[in-house]
């Protein structure tokens, strides 16, 4: 239940704070906080497929899906890389490279979508699901080492490490006092996310 409650919380802060974020950037009409804002979004969503089954177990007493037939937490869960990826990389690509971000966020959009389309034409070969017991513990899942959505999530992390953690870092580096720190920190917690992942 503990897996579910986390589940919870991530989907309703990441929810509030992704749509607060995007709410002040239209008003300050500052672009790189537009996308922070909604890759903060599509990230806690990624925690949606644990959160629905938790509420299934909570409502009907069983879980989302029993048995896994479909794969419909691995969907719920990992339908939001892509839209959050893009904005990550989007961020990530100005950091670094600002005259090449088009074509940068361009390879990771046209990334996305074969990750999407693996995950939904082929979810019960991209995924590891276990169901020790059912109605009383979430469904986990993992993905299956050397199928594709395994190697692009790979590749997504290893970027997302490389140009928000490190582009991030850098300009720590580049940068001094109050902004020097908020530079660093939001390299931290790039690093954190792609050590979570």
């Amino acid at each position: 239940m503990l897996d579910g409650l986390t589940a919870t919380g991530v989907i309703i802060s990441s929810c509030v704070f992704g749509l607060l974020f995007f709410h002040r950037s239209l008003k300050l009409k500052a672009k790189l906080l537009t996308y922070a804002g909604l890759m903060i979004f599509f990230s806690g969503l990624l925690y949606l497929g644990p959160f629905s089954d938790f509420m299934s177990i909570l409502l009907t007493g069983d879980n989302l899906e029993n048995p896994v037939t479909i794969g419909i937490y691995g969907r719920l869960s990992y339908m939001w890389v892509a839209p959050g990826l893009t904005c990550a990389m989007y961020i990530g690509a100005e950091l670094i490279k600002p005259d090449k971000k088009w074509y940068i966020v361009s390879i990771y959009i046209v990334l996305g979508i074969l990750f999407e389309l693996f995950l939904f034409l082929d979810t019960m070969n991209s995924f590891t699901f276990i169901l020790k017991n059912p109605g009383e513990d979430l469904t986990d899942s993992s993905f299956v080492f050397g199928h594709p959505t395994f190697i692009l999530i790979a590749i997504f992390l290893l970027s997302v490490l490389i140009f928000n953690g490190f582009g991030f870092l850098r300009k720590g580096f580049q940068s001094t006092g109050i902004l020097k720190r908020k530079f660093l920190l939001l390299s931290l917690g790039f690093l954190i996310f792609v050590i979570a992942g």
